[in-house]
C-alpha cells in the first residue's frame, strides 16, 4: 500500500511518521510529501531514507492513502487532485470538517460512517476529539442538554514558531513571536482569530463539531479557549448537564469500559489528568469526575490529551487503519 505524508516535514507529520512505524501500518512505500524547500530531503522510516517530494509529484505517483497535515489552503487545493485519481486523503485541516459533503471521524464513535466512496475525511480539532472521546458513551446512556467547556492548551497545538516562541523566552532569547503577547508565565484567551461574534474560530469548533459527529444537534454547546505555556497536551474542564440523572460510579464505570479512556480519579492520592503524564500517549485521560452542586444533573470532569497524538497523527492513522480493515481501501 502506497501511503503519501503531506506535511511530513511539519510537528504532526513527524508524528504521523513515527506512529505509522509503532502500529506497524502497512505500507509498501512511503511518499513523504512537503513544500518545495523541502524537496530532497531525507526522511528515514523503518531505517529506510525516502526523499521529500513535491505535491504534483506525489499525484503522479498515485497513493492509495494520503495523510494531510499542511494546513487548509493546501488541503482545499490539492487534496480534491488526491480524490480525483482515486487516493483516499484523510485531512487534519479544518478545511472540510463542516462541509456537508464530507464525514468527520473518530474511529471510535463513528467509523461506521465511512464508506468505499469517501475520497476526503476529515479529522477532527484535537480538543474536539478528546472531548467526543469523553462525552459520547455518556450521552448515549444519560442524553446531554448543555456543555460549557475552558480549554488549557499546549503551545504545540499553533505550530513550531509558538514551541520556538515558548523556548526563547524560557531562553531569555527575543525571537520571532507567533503569538501577540509572551506565553511564558501567561495564558492567552486567544486561540485561532477573532470571529464577529467574539468567540474565536477555536471555540466554534467545539461548538460546531462535536454535533456532526455524534450526529446529535440536540444539546448546546459553549466554550472558552487558553493557549497555556505547555509544550503539549491539552486540558479542558467540562461541565456537562443531562436530561436523565446519573450516579458517579456508573459515570466512572462507563468511561473505565470505553476503548481509548483511561479513569485517573483517586484525589485522595493526588492522580488526576496531566499534560506532562499524557505526553506521547495515544489514550483520553479523564479525571476530577464530580457532581456539580450548583444544578442538576450536571457533571464535571477534568480531561486531558496529547493533541499531536490522538489530537492528530493517531486519530488520522485509525482512520486510515479503519478503511483498511473494512476494506474501503484497498490493502
Amino acid at each position: 500500500m502506497k501511503i503519501a505524508v503531506v506535511g511530513a516535514t511539519g510537528m504532526v507529520g513527524n508524528v504521523m511518521l513515527k506512529v505509522l512505524e509503532e502500529r506497524n501500518f502497512p505500507i509498501t512505500e512511503l511518499i513523504p510529501v512537503a513544500s518545495e524547500r523541502s524537496v530532497g530531503k531525507k526522511i528515514s522510516y523503518n531505517g529506510t531514507d525516502y526523499s521529500v517530494v513535491n505535491l504534483a509529484t506525489a499525484v503522479e505517483m498515485k497513493p492509495d492513502i494520503a495523510l494531510f497535515s499542511a494546513g487548509g489552503e493546501t488541503s482545499l487545493e490539492w487534496a480534491p487532485k488526491f480524490a480525483a485519481i482515486g487516493t483516499t486523503v484523510i485531512d487534519n485541516s479544518s478545511a472540510w470538517r463542516m462541509h456537508e459533503n464530507h464525514k468527520l471521524v473518530v474511529p471510535e464513535i463513528n467509523g461506521d460512517v465511512l464508506t468505499v466512496d469517501d475520497k476526503i475525511i476529515s479529522n477532527p480539532n484535537c480538543s474536539t476529539i478528546q472531548l467526543v472521546m469523553a462525552l459520547a458513551p455518556l450521552h448515549k446512556k444519560y442524553n446531554m442538554k448543555r456543555v460549557v467547556i475552558s480549554t488549557y492548551q499546549s503551545v504545540s497545538g499553533t505550530g513550531v514558531k509558538a514551541v520556538q516562541q515558548l523556548d526563547n523566552e524560557e531562553a531569555g532569547i527575543n525571537g520571532e513571536m507567533a503569538y501577540p503577547h509572551k506565553i511564558g508565565r501567561n495564558a492567552l484567551p486567544h486561540c485561532d482569530v477573532f470571529l464577529e461574534n467574539g468567540y474565536t474560530k477555536e471555540e466554534m469548533k467545539l461548538v460546531k463539531e462535536p454535533k456532526k459527529i455524534l450526529r446529535d444537534a440536540s444539546f448546546s454547546v459553549t466554550a472558552t479557549a487558553v493557549r497555556i505555556p505547555t509544550a503539549g497536551g491539552h486540558s479542558e474542564a467540562v461541565n456537562v448537564q443531562f436530561h436523565n440523572d446519573f450516579d458517579l460510579t456508573k459515570v466512572r464505570q462507563i468511561l473505565s469500559e470505553t476503548d481509548g479512556i483511561i479513569v485517573q480519579d483517586d484525589v485522595a492520592n493526588n492522580i488526576y489528568p496531566m499534560p506532562i503524564t499524557a505526553h506521547n500517549k495515544d489514550e483520553v485521560f479523564v479525571g476530577r469526575i464530580r457532581r456539580d452542586e450548583s444544578q442538576e444533573n450536571t457533571l464535571n470532569l477534568w480531561i486531558v490529551s496529547d493533541n499531536l497524538r490522538k489530537g492528530a497523527a493517531t486519530n488520522t492513522i485509525q482512520i486510515a487503519e479503519y478503511l483498511v480493515a473494512n476494506n474501503l481501501v484497498k490493502a
